[in-house]
């Protein structure tokens, strides 16, 4: 006998059993209950999907009660090890399977190729103002790739997505870097395909002019590790808004420019902001007892810790949590870093954060890494955008490719007001 849950309609009697599936039933099935024929159907009211799946997914997994995430299945614990490469992890979440030594070879040499581009969006990006904010370059410039790659458009033909995931991944750091390149008036750095993903990255950011880039291979691991805990996180703001502009059957160019453009908010993309911004305005050790009973009275928040989905330690919180040690053995311990630990201490012990369940989250100490990086603050956001495109292009390929999606269109419950007449102008009190 199949899975079902009954339903009574105490408003006239009647019993309906609805089917289930996957621990869930279709909010359409509810449609069925009504109270007279003309009657639309039940509805379920779900503000910000709270509880509510629109979505079927093979890539990523999350148990946020047990701390767990996994890509195609894999532990991130385990692809954050220091033997993956971003680029391995990238051909994982896309392709659903991990790569053997031909296939990363090809798939890298592939990504290389794609990673100039054309010399009518880098004057496209000089154009902007000296002071823009790099994510609103990034933002921009993303979407006007649309009007070079015409075939983007034709989203049903395999090989055609193909091209522009290369595009979109090899060019998303070529963007970046221009855009912290013109923020701070400095010539472009063009790409160097013999260096690693994020290694490549490090150099169009930062070269002074160096024909052999002097990269520390900490520093370009810690990177490389971010890049991979920040591929992908399921059905987030930003995924959400990928797929939902992608189901309209626009191309993939604007739909990751709407995507990072939800990426942006202080609530998704830029906490790790606010956290710098928290540890900035706490200033030293001595103060974080008058910070803690400030937050405790409403006063204050205590950014970069709890989550929507996390009631436990975020898995990649403990990872970047060692990474930021490494990292502060090469540039240089930050005194940060004694605050957020400290911070992290109480939080962990004291009663009104742990019956909150206020755990730290990925933004908490990835802040403290770029900025040991010598990224700017503005520049986090794009930090972010750059790895995630890969967890963006494969939901967008998964939602054209499932016969059960339409264009969304959500319901809404009109509270307004019912049927009334105009009135010309000169008769109106």
């Amino acid at each position: 006998m199949p899975d079902t849950l009954t339903i009574k309609d105490n408003r006239t009697g009647k019993t309906y059993d609805i089917s289930i599936e996957h621990d869930t039933i279709r909010a359409t099935d509810l449609r069925q209950i009504k109270v007279h024929d003309g009657d639309f159907g039940l509805m379920s009211y779900d503000p910000a999907f709270m509880n509510t799946a629109s979505v079927k997914s093979t890539i990523t997994y999350i148990d946020g009660d047990k701390g767990i995430l996994r890509y195609r299945g894999y532990p991130i614990e385990q692809l954050s090890a220091g033997t993956t490469s971003f680029l391995e992890v990238a051909y994982l979440i896309l392709k659903g399977e991990a790569p053997t030594k031909t296939q990363l070879e090809e798939w890298r040499l592939q990504i290389k190729q794609h990673t100039l581009v054309h010399e009518n969006i880098r004057k496209l990006m000089e154009s902007f103002r000296y002071d823009a904010h790099p994510m609103g370059m990034f933002i921009s410039t993303i979407a006007a790739l649309s009007t070079f790659y015409s075939d983007a458009r034709d989203i049903f033909d395999g090989h055609s997505r193909e091209r522009q995931i290369h595009r979109l991944i090899a060019k998303a750091p070529t963007i970046a870097a221009f855009a912290y390149r013109h923020s701070n008036g400095l010539p472009y750095v063009y790409p160097d395909v013999e260096l690693s993903y994020a290694g490549n990255f490090l150099n169009m950011m930062f070269n002074t002019g160096s024909s052999k880039p002097a990269l520390h291979s900490v520093l370009e691991h810690a990177l490389a590790v971010l890049f991979i805990l920040h591929a992908d996180h399921e059905q987030n703001c930003s995924t959400s808004a990928m797929r939902s502009v992608g189901s309209s059957h626009v191309d993939p160019y604007a739909a990751c420019a709407a995507a990072a453009a939800a990426l942006w908010g202080p609530l998704h993309g830029g906490a790790n902001e606010a956290v710098l911004g928290m540890l900035d305005q706490i200033g030293t050790a001595s103060k974080i007892p008058d910070f803690i009973k400030e937050v405790k009275e409403g006063k204050g928040r205590l950014m970069g810790f709890g989550h929507r989905v996390y009631k436990n330690y975020d898995p990649r919180a403990k990872i970047i949590k060692k990474l930021a040690h490494d990292v502060f053995e090469v540039t240089g311990k930050n005194p940060q870093l004694d605050i957020a630990l400290e911070l992290e201490r109480i939080a962990l012990e004291d009663e009104y954060f742990v019956k909150r369940k206020l755990y730290p989250n990925v933004d908490f100490y990835s802040g403290l890494i770029y900025r040991a990086l010598g990224f700017p603050r503005e520049f986090y956001p794009v930090l972010f955008a750059i790895p995630r495109i890969v967890g963006w292009l494969s939901q967008w390929e998964e939602h054209v490719l499932d016969s059960d999606q339409k264009i969304s269109r959500p319901r809404q419950i009109y509270l307004g007001r019912p049927e009334r007449n105009w009135i010309p102008i000169d008769q109106r009190t």
